[in-house]
């Protein structure tokens, strides 16, 4: 949110009105290109939007064709000695960005034999056990970060205030539980976006303030991939804590000017297995244009389509929902061709591939998934994108080395609730 001040003060933000007059693009447009995440809008106290024309002007000049910033794989030619154990570490994305950042991974931890084989393979020299992460002793593992995105659970609250015994039975139990017994410098937790919201903000409320009682300085924010080298529209809700005896700031990724299109993620992508849709289901989709989802079928294909979910509120743009090539992705699900969360190919009318799947959530080519294309498709849906985690990795360095960098990092206060 921007004061009156703030506004004056950056010269860069322009009103909409005027984004339009120098872009040559209608009012609709730019709130069209906002309401996609193809661009950030900036409102001050009485909720009117501004621009920041540069970023408007890369769009433009995306989105005729140029000015393609390029996807890449993030990776520091700089490694630390830092070492991280990780939880529920799944197939590796959040695990193989901070390594990428320049951390090192020396404990893994995964209940889905699949997701495990996968990290072990692709990372023969880690340390990767296939087991109940409830089932772990962590007195004996040293290590100056511990990261997680442990399973969002509610907790029984019966009018107190909960602390750290009261969390059992829950996976956050065992992540605090982790927190205490190896007492890392750095903690690390991300979650689904609407964690900030679970049950009216009181679980979050009560994992940072246990977090708070364990000797940990905690803040959070949400993470918009888009604007952080992945070609996906995926938020991300990131707690970032240091120990008390520690004097750097609470540091997050700076969200980037630029956006990574489908178009640049999947160029020259290699050919591999996919879903295929049934003939009933390729006749639909042919008929849905480039970005376009149900609402561009005729309307009485939209009736039989929809079935029941034609007369729900909300305005399920998931459905029948073909992604756009100069835009990122909608985010990954653990099945492209689910009816809720379609992810259809931009101009083939297919489901993406699994290294489509998996370039759109920033893994190389060389990173091998193990089982079937379910259990695969699942891996990929489920992970940190590899380079969001770069992004986090670059800003936990920075805590440990206390070494701000203002033009890629932010600063965030301690919370308490």
């Amino acid at each position: 949110m921007l004061n009156k001040k703030q506004h004056h003060q950056d010269k860069s933000l322009i009103t909409i009105a005027e984004a339009s007059r120098l872009l040559e693009v209608s009012l609709d447009t730019i709130r069209r290109w906002a309401k996609k995440g193809l661009i950030k809008a900036y409102r001050n106290h009485n909720q009117h939007r501004f621009f920041q024309l540069e970023e408007l002007q890369k769009l433009k000049a995306k989105l005729a064709g140029g000015d393609n910033v390029g996807f890449k794989i993030l990776q520091s030619t700089e490694r630390t000695d830092f070492k991280v154990l990780e939880l529920f570490a799944g197939a590796g994305g959040l695990a193989l960005g901070l390594h990428n950042a320049g951390l090192n991974g020396c404990h893994f931890i995964e209940i889905d034999k699949n997701a495990s084989e996968t990290l072990q393979n692709n990372m023969p020299d880690w340390h990767v056990v296939h087991d109940d992460v409830s089932k772990t002793d962590f007195s004996n593992i040293e290590a100056d970060i511990l990261a997680g995105g442990f399973p969002c659970q509610s907790f029984s609250y019966a009018g107190k205030r909960l602390g750290f015994e009261d969390t059992r039975g829950s996976l956050f139990f065992e992540y605090a539980r982790a927190v205490k017994q190896v007492k890392p410098k750095i903690i690390l937790a991300e979650n689904v976006k609407g964690l900030e919201k679970h049950d009216d903000g009181r679980t979050l409320s009560t994992i940072i303030n246990i977090l708070n009682d364990l000797g940990y300085r905690v803040a959070y924010t949400i993470l918009r991939a888009q604007y952080l080298d992945v070609a996906q529209k995926r938020e991300r809700l990131v707690i970032l804590g240091i120990r008390n005896d520690l004097d750097s700031p609470i540091i997050f990724p700076k969200e980037q000017d630029y956006t990574i299109s489908v178009a640049e993620a999947l160029k020259d992508v290699p050919i591999s297995d996919g879903q295929l849709y049934t003939e009933s289901k390729t006749k639909i989709m042919q008929l849905i244009p480039e970005g376009g989802y149900w609402r561009d079928l005729p309307p009485k294909l939209q009736k039989t389509y929809m079935g029941a979910s034609y007369h729900l509120g909300g305005g399920k743009t998931g459905m029948a929902r073909r992604l756009a090539w100069n835009e990122p992705s909608l985010t990954l699900t653990c099945n492209p061709a689910q009816k809720q969360t379609e992810r259809c190919h931009p101009s083939q009318t297919r489901p993406l591939t699994i290294r489509e799947y998996a370039r759109i959530q920033s893994f190389p080519d060389s990173w091998e998934f193990v089982g079937s294309k379910a259990a695969q498709y699942k891996q990929i849906g489920n992970a940190v994108p590899v380079n969001l985690a770069y992004h986090i990795g670059k800003s936990i360095i920075a805590m440990l080395e206390n070494n701000f960098d203002p033009n890629s990092m932010i600063t965030l206060p301690q919370m308490r609730f």
